[in-house]
């Protein structure tokens, strides 16, 4: 969302700050210098095959919020898009979410080629706005299920029939709800082997006018001389807990989960390794929260004692292991803390935004608070409306690298992971090299000027690479700038979320993002074959999608770790598929399955460059090998 101003000023404050801001960057002009990070040479990457794929797919925003009219409302956080086998093949498929009109959901060839099957699926939901999406096995039958967010539309949970179409269940199991929601995530928060479920929420940050032409309740914004976004009462989060019936109770009084309202994102994992799952949550505004697992089901926050200072502006969050030492790091990547420039449409800040795009600021408005008395001002009001302190919270992405007893440290500098205008996370090792990389979703658009996605590249020390002009991700092969204008302008294209998996089985990791307004970028992965090995798991006395198992392969004198994760990143799901990249080595000594519930499993020397899948095995020495 873009920059804000509490509900307790007029109009004038909010004209006083862009002039202000203005001011302050009048001697910049736009400029096509590079960010010095970035390397020259081309070099095997990506290749953008959206329109050769048979993704035909468009996300369309609401005109009347954030084209010809643009407010200041989360409508510019677009829509997610999810990843999961639909029809049991083998085979990810892709569901893509939508504000206005249709989501889609293409179906795998098999080859990386998709066709559409929404309608046949009946999984359009064409009279909403759709948010994020999340495929799991809720009933443990064998096949994945669809829950879908959505703003004031109503959530949905679609019970698949076994042949990738679905019905919708949602009133049988209980889950119905009507809000601001964001991303939600199923795991087992008590360990009875079936997935409970989390939706994070945000607040009532829309009127009570509906236009029934594009059929959504109208954003609030800069209305009557006040911005009311910000100051609208906020929505808890709400956990259901499964039945095993194929129904769930609302269980959040009890689990102590309801959180602070702005919640954007989950990731779930358990962090002090004592065997019960964990939840962290990032919010859009004000600190994000890291609840323990007490063992059953219910939650405490620690936030404070285990991970200190929180991002002030979080959207998308993500856990893997950024320094390669077989533990799991958390990744939280700040858009709100970047919005310091204001509505930019003369794109004046262009200059100082790629000056200080590594930089994180003591102040929510950035390179020109401490200077200006109204904007200090106006950052005391902040920290009451949002109820905060800013010696609590961090402006920008923060890198919690795992020190293995239960506590973290910030690292986000010196891993080289501070950007600017991030809104979706995702990770894979995408070059094979034993060492996971990360691609951050990034921009504005309309009507702020460009800003490039990151692929940022693991360098194998604990430090990343931005590669993402020499391996094929920037630039857009069509351009920077979308083909239809807004009001006679040039309108940037932008994206805000993306996930991973390797569509096409050729053992290396794609990339595909849900972009505003536009089409999706569908990244296929053309780095140089190298060694690979990955996993398909199936719990059995666990939850039967093993969210939640963590993996650990011993190989090339290196031990690396995954995670199996349900939704996370923002308003996406990546690949169940365990993928790890073995570079040179031609062999593994070890796999480590620690399933979850406590069981653990060895498996020695399987075979490499292949997709192993593998069952919990129910008891005696029977590994599980399928």
């Amino acid at each position: 969302m873009a920059a804000f101003q509490s509900n307790s000023h007029r109009l004038t404050w909010t004209l006083g700050l862009l002039a202000v801001v203005a001011a302050a960057f009048v001697l910049f002009r736009p400029a096509d210098s590079k960010d010095p990070r970035r390397t020259d040479a081309q070099q095997p990457g990506f290749r953008d095959l959206s329109a050769e794929s048979g993704i035909t797919f468009q996300m369309g925003f609401l005109p009347a919020e954030q084209g010809e009219t643009f407010k200041i409302n989360l409508y510019d956080h677009g829509c997610g898009v999810a990843i999961g086998d639909i029809n049991g093949d083998g085979h990810d498929d892709v569901y893509f979410l939508n504000q206005l009109g249709a989501n889609a959901l293409f179906q795998n060839r098999g080859d990386g080629t998709f066709r559409d099957v929404t309608q046949t699926a009946g999984v359009a939901l064409a009279d909403r706005v759709s948010v994020g999406a999340t495929f799991s096995d809720y009933d443990n039958d064998g096949d994945q299920d669809l829950y879908v967010t959505s703003t004031r539309g109503g959530n949905t949970l679609f019970r698949n029939r076994g042949n990738g179409t679905f019905d919708d269940a949602t009133a049988e199991a209980g889950v119905e709800f009507v809000g601001h929601s964001q991303t939600a995530a199923f795991f087992d928060c008590d360990n009875d082997g079936f997935l409970d479920l989390l939706v994070v929420n945000t607040a009532n940050w829309t009127s009570e006018a509906y236009d029934g032409g594009s059929q959504y309740f109208v954003g609030k914004g800069l209305i009557g001389g006040l911005n009311e976004v910000v100051g609208s009462s906020i929505e808890p989060n709400i956990l259901y807990h499964n039945n095993r019936d194929g129904t769930f109770t609302d269980v959040t009084e009890d689990s102590g989960l309801k959180g602070r309202g702005w919640a954007s994102d989950v990731a779930v994992f358990d962090y002090d390794q004592d065997g019960a799952q964990d939840v962290f949550i990032s919010n859009m505004f004000g600190p994000d929260q890291l609840y323990r697992n007490l063992g059953s089901g219910r939650f405490e926050d620690v936030t404070a004692t285990v991970l200190g200072k929180t991002s002030f502006g979080a959207i998308g969050c993500r856990v893997f292991d950024f320094d390669s030492n077989g533990t799991l790091d958390l990744f939280v990547v700040d858009m709100h803390s970047d919005m310091w420039m204001g509505l930019d449409y003369n794109h004046t800040s262009l200059q100082t935004a790629r000056k200080h795009q590594a930089s994180k600021f003591p102040y929510f408005y950035g390179p020109v608070t401490e200077s200006n008395a109204e904007l200090m001002m106006m950052e005391r009001d902040l920290e009451g409306v949002l109820d905060f302190r800013h010696d609590g919270v961090l402006f920008g992405n923060v890198l919690y690298r795992n020190l293995g007893n239960g506590k973290f440290e910030e690292a986000t500098a010196e891993a080289g992971l501070e950007t600017f205008w991030p809104w979706g996370v995702a990770t894979g090792d995408f070059d094979n090299d034993q060492h996971e990389d990360v691609f951050i979703a990034a921009g504005m658009g309309y009507p702020f000027y460009y800003w490039p996605n990151s692929l940022l590249m693991n360098q194998g020390n604990g430090t990343f690479l931005d590669q993402a002009e020499t391996r094929g991700i920037e630039p857009p092969a069509e351009g920077i700038y979308l083909e239809d204008r807004i009001q006679d302008r040039y309108a940037v294209r932008s994206s805000r979320c993306a996930a991973t998996a390797d569509f096409d089985g050729d053992g290396r990791v794609d990339i595909l993002t849900n972009n505003f307004n536009h089409r999706p970028y569908y990244f296929h992965n053309e780095f140089p074959p190298r060694n690979y090995f990955a996993l398909r798991l199936r719990g059995t006395s666990c939850n039967r999608d093993a969210i939640g198992a963590v993996v650990t392969v011993t190989g090339g004198g290196r031990r690396q770790v995954r995670l199996l994760q349900g939704a996370s990143g923002y308003l996406s799901q990546s690949s169940k598929v365990l993928h790890f990249g073995l570079g040179t080595a031609d062999r593994i000594d070890l796999v480590e399955i620690q399933w979850p519930g406590g069981r653990r499993q060895s498996i020695s020397t399987p075979g490499i460059n292949q997709l192993l899948e593998i069952a919990e095995p129910e008891g005696g020495s029977d590994d599980g090998r399928r």
